[in-house]
């Protein structure tokens, strides 16, 4: 593994209050350029979700992959407490990734 090597838990969001999704990538801006371009997966395509709304950063792609799992299996109430922490308006990170 490369020291600078950095891996990304997300969340995005169709909006404000909507619909959530949660992944894990090595490549932040280009995983959500591909979801707003439609071709990240067929659930944010079909539902619209393409705003980042929430994401942190590992080292290790274990830690990612545990991350990525246990918030997944979190009750919605939890996810939208963790986005609200760091983001509470729901803004669209993404812009701030470049």
């Amino acid at each position: 593994m490369h020291l600078d090597q950095q891996y990304f838990v997300y969340i995005l969001a169709s909006g404000l209050g909507g619909t959530l999704y949660v992944g894990v990538t090595n490549n932040l801006l280009k995983r959500v350029f591909e979801h707003r371009d439609g071709r990240g997966s067929e659930f944010t395509a079909k539902y619209g979700v393409h705003r980042l709304v929430y994401y942190e950063v590992h080292e290790e792609i274990e830690q990612a992959i545990q991350r990525e799992k246990r918030i997944k299996r979190w009750k919605r109430a939890w996810k939208v407490s963790l986005i609200e922490k760091r983001n509470p308006d729901w803004d669209d990170l993404y812009s701030k990734l470049s």
